[in-house]
This record gives C-alpha cells, structure tokens and sequence, in this order.
C-alpha cells in the first residue's frame, strides 16, 4: 500500500472535504507531538494540515531540521499562504516526480 500510495488516500478524501490543505505539516499523534517544543506545537495548531508536508521541498535529514522546515513553512505561510503553498507544491513536485524523494 506504501509503494503505490494508497495510504493516502484517506488523507485525499479529507483534501476533498476542505479539511487538509494541499501544502501542510502533517497531523501528528500526541506522542510525536510532545517531541516539539512548545514554540512549534503553538504554530503547527494555527494551519490546516496539509496532503505534502514541507519537508518534501526541504528535504531536511536531522528531527532538528524537519522541526525548522516546518518552522520556515508556517511562518511564510501565516504571511502569505497562497505564495507559499505555490511555491513549496513546486519544490515537492519536483524532488518527489523528479529526483525520487520518497518518505521511508
């Protein structure tokens, strides 16, 4: 189901509904959620959560720099959303379609 992305498809249907952006941080269990600091559990609570999470377009590699990507997201988009989402879709986009970014 991974490989061909049928996981999503829930997350999709929600997409549909208007409940998830398209650009977004990804929704979180309490558990994982408590690994953030308090500063980025108060900004991940103001967006939608989203269908491709920042980090596609960022590709951080450390829980440090997944934490500051969503960070730099949030900020840009609380700023200027439809800039934003356009812009992180595109660098997802092409570090998935084209240089095989895929989440392990």
């Amino acid at each position: 189901m991974r490989k061909l992305w049928l996981d999503e498809l829930p997350m999709l249907y929600n997409w549909l509904k208007g409940d998830f952006g398209l650009v977004g941080v990804r929704p979180l269990s309490f558990q994982f959620l408590s690994l953030y600091g308090a500063d980025l559990q108060k900004l991940r609570r103001k967006v939608k959560p989203g269908l491709v999470p920042p980090f596609y377009a960022d590709m951080p590699e450390t829980f440090e720099e997944i934490c500051d990507s969503e960070r730099r997201y949030i900020k840009a988009f609380l700023e200027r959303p439809v800039r934003t989402q356009i812009l992180y879709f595109f660098k997802a986009f092409v570090n998935i379609a084209l240089k095989g970014a895929r989440s392990k």
